[in-house]
């Protein structure tokens, strides 16, 4: 993708010649209560983020009623061990009379507001809301007829691709095209919670903007900004983390969400790293002009008589940098001074006699 292109959702631009795009995933933190909804949005636009993303479905759209088998999770290793999807669903769902508030309350606040939808009428209701682009979480990133619904809204679209192969990837991708998706960001994503940073791989991230031709970036679930940041640094456009006002007050996503205070490092540090990577560049640049001085060269170091020798003893190479480059004192040494040289001046080529 052309270093000059770049994605507009409403009035912010995504792309390598902007700051990267900070969303604050929701999620199930609002533990069932509009009015923490309403405070994550309002923490979440103070910590700097540029959007809140909401996730819109019911128990019900996502899974059965069934408290057993493969509808159980028995996994040792998660935090949701011993819990139902139906009824972990139940509680982390976001209800969708709670949506226009949320989305009213983000505009109000100066932020974007947009959702993950997990089935047709999620997208029909989210068009009734105006969204201003969607994103496909990992686990529907292989859902080719949801990702069809949404790409013909013509709206932006992000896809985590957490567990997906190159050949699943390039179906969906195929599938978003094809059914009139013209904006497309791909999120490297490891789909485990909380990810660990070795497990992250987000070198991935420029062989997917190589493969597929479009925006990158990163849904972390690790813990702190370095992953965040490194990501950035190899090209990440966009940054997606899990947000909640306080991991104290517990909920479905909780232990892997960010705080205030981290989140608004999150955008400080993240918008920094892009500014540094600037571009290649070799010699002084505009920022250096006043340092120049404190570079090295050739100076007199004792008085030196007319037609007197330039030795060890009485030029140096030191700083600052006003007089000729320290390359050339093997060339000053045994030539004459063309003048009385005073200690503390600057040598340069008229101060030697030729």
């Amino acid at each position: 993708m052309d270093r000059e292109q770049s994605i507009q959702i409403a009035d912010l631009r995504i792309g390598l010649n902007y700051p990267p795009f900070i969303i604050a995933e929701m999620s199930g933190n609002h533990n069932q209560s509009l009015e923490r909804a309403l405070a994550i949005v309002d923490a979440a636009a103070a910590a700097g983020a540029h959007a809140l993303k909401l996730q819109t479905y019911t128990a019900d759209t996502m899974t059965l009623d069934i408290s057993e088998g493969e509808f159980f999770i028995k996994d040792p290793t998660s935090l949701w061990k011993g819990r139902s999807l139906y009824d972990l669903y139940q509680e982390a769902h976001t209800p969708w009379e709670w949506h226009k508030p949320i989305f009213d309350r983000c505009r109000e606040r100066g932020m974007l507001c947009f959702s993950t939808p997990f089935d047709d009428t999620a997208v029909d209701f989210l068009e009734e809301l105006e969204s201003p682009c969607y994103k496909i979480a990992s686990f529907e990133n292989s859902d080719l007829p949801l990702i069809r619904k949404v790409a013909a809204t013509g709206k932006p679209l992000i896809i985590s691709t957490g567990m997906a192969t190159v050949a699943e990837l390039d179906e969906t991708v195929s599938a978003a095209r094809e059914s009139g998706c013209k904006d497309l960001i791909l999120l490297k994503c490891t789909s485990s919670y909380p990810a660990t940073p070795e497990h992250s791989n987000i070198r991935t991230i420029p062989h997917l903007r190589e493969l597929f031709d479009c925006e990158v970036g990163l849904s972390d679930h690790t813990m702190g900004i370095g992953g965040a940041l490194a990501a950035v640094a190899l090209g990440a456009t966009v940054i997606e983390k899990h947000f909640t006002s306080s991991r104290s007050d517990g909920g479905v996503d909780a232990s892997f969400s960010m705080e205030p205070d981290e989140f608004s490092r999150l955008v400080v540090e993240s918008e920094r790293g892009w500014q540094s990577l600037g571009t290649i560049s070799y010699g002084k640049t505009a920022s250096e002009a006043n340092s120049a001085q404190f570079r090295r060269s050739v100076y007199v170091v004792k008085d030196i008589r007319e037609g007197e020798c330039f030795t060890s003893d009485n030029i140096k190479v030191i700083r600052p940098g006003l007089g000729l480059e320290p390359k050339y004192l093997d060339v000053l040494l045994g030539k004459k001074s063309s003048s009385a040289i005073s200690r503390g001046t600057p040598i340069s080529w008229d101060l030697v006699l030729r």
